[in-house]
């Protein structure tokens, strides 16, 4: 190679054949590919009279009365919340421990190995109410409501398999009392 040559021969080459490349591949796409087979099909709307698919009505939890009786819609507003208030950063978006913060200390929600506690709904609630000293979980006392703290929890004991039964008469009173 002359090393008084002004110009990057290598380089050239590489951009040539990076051109030659693309274009292949458009020709390929355009003409060869035969493309998306499912869109082919025409899906025609519903007979009138079919039954509607109800979809969980989504609540706002700061305008439920007793926030720790858990229903459909409660749950539904936990896991809108559950991606709001961050917890999908670390515990990931299905509860899994693979959200962008994960580390070795988070949790899986799924698997309920709980660091404290058993999995009760109080318990939960105590965890998001104070956080975990030595690791990542942070009180959320006061950046979120304690209704939505409650939807919280009910939508990780809907997601977990490791849950304790609730005693309803002790979890009301509890209730009653934490803010």
């Amino acid at each position: 190679m002359n090393t008084n040559d002004p110009y990057n021969k290598s380089g050239l080459l590489i951009f040539l054949i990076s051109m030659v490349g693309s274009i292949v591949f458009f020709i390929y796409i355009a003409y060869v590919h035969p493309g998306v087979k499912s869109l082919d099909k025409i899906i025609e709307p519903a007979p009138a009279g079919a039954p509607k698919i109800k979809k969980a009505k989504l609540i706002n939890p700061d305008d439920v009365d007793q926030p720790w009786v858990s229903s459909a819609a409660m749950i539904a507003a936990g896991e809108k919340a559950y991606g709001t208030y961050t917890c999908a950063t670390c515990h990931g978006k299905t509860g899994l421990a693979d959200g962008v913060a994960a580390n070795a200390q988070t949790r899986n929600l799924v698997t309920g190995d709980w660091k404290a506690g058993n999995g009760s709904a109080q318990h939960l609630f105590t965890v998001l109410q104070k956080g975990l000293e030595g690791t990542g979980m942070v009180s959320f006392r006061e950046s979120v409501s304690v209704n939505n703290r409650w939807a919280i929890v009910h939508y990780v004991r809907s997601i977990t398999k490791n849950k304790a039964d609730d005693d309803p008469t002790k979890l009301e009173a509890f209730a009653q009392n934490a803010n």
